[in-house]
């Protein structure tokens, strides 16, 4: 069963567990379960996915429950109205506060490569950041003898695809646990001396205008077990709560 975070006549939305896709996709077409299949059976209902998650990130997940709703939030999406946070955790010492403004070629759905040539000139993209907390790990990865690592709140500015984690391989600093634009051999020892195979990142809050009342929404998301434990072990439990943040112990 999914966890329901938020429902009412026109919107709902859920805490997506890591590992799980959105909507079926050619690019993993072994993988037979989906959020919006799974909600659809949960609540007896058509639901409208109104925005994505990677498949590796957690959080919060919106879906709208009728058609007018739905192009209403694809609206509010499409135009960077809708301030979504996420906290990563990151390899090195980031500074304690950042901007990135580096733009991103677009990288079409899977769908849009059906058809006519799609435009994938770089897009302008933005990305704040601030860092709550750092370790430095008695363990050797690269060729140093230890391993720094930040956990980092996250405020997307623009929403192209993959932002957050093209931005933060950008700046030097990728999330642990991204095998497409992180550091393989980082996240092997996450994997196997902190017992965490997941990408660490999470969509921990949403702030929106809801479609019908015009009223401001905020959608708060608590981190899954396995993101809290590692935390837990890194003594990094307090920061996140501090900023915040919702943990599962």
């Amino acid at each position: 069963m999914l966890q329901i975070l938020y429902r009412d006549d026109q919107l709902i939305a859920i805490q997506k567990p890591a590992g799980l896709l959105v909507h079926r996709t050619v690019l993993d077409r072994n993988e037979t379960r989906f959020a919006i299949q799974l909600l659809r059976d949960q609540i007896g209902q058509r639901v409208y996915p109104v925005h994505r998650l990677d498949k590796g990130t957690s959080g919060v997940l919106l879906f709208a429950l009728d058609k007018d709703a739905s192009r209403e939030m694809s609206w509010q999406f499409e135009r960077q109205q809708v301030a979504k946070r996420y906290l990563a955790v990151v390899r090195g010492h980031a500074d304690d506060a950042g901007h990135i403004d580096h733009p991103l070629s677009r990288r079409p759905d899977d769908l849009e490569w059906i058809g006519e040539k799609v435009e994938t000139a770089p897009q302008p993209a933005q990305t704040d950041y601030r860092t709550l907390a750092r370790i430095e790990l008695p363990i050797a990865v690269e060729r140093y003898p230890t391993s720094r690592y930040s956990l980092v709140e996250l405020a997307p500015l623009t929403g192209r695809r993959h932002q957050l984690r093209r931005h933060l391989k950008h700046i030097a600093h990728p999330i642990i646990g991204d095998s497409t634009h992180g550091k393989g051999r980082h996240n092997r020892m996450f994997a196997e001396q902190l017992d965490c195979a997941r990408m660490l990142l999470a969509c921990v809050e949403m702030r929106l205008t809801h479609p019908v009342t015009g009223q401001p929404l905020r959608l708060d998301c608590p981190l899954e077990e396995n993101f809290s434990a590692l935390l837990t072990r890194l003594d990094w439990a307090d920061a996140a709560r501090a900023a915040g943040i919702e943990l599962t112990i």
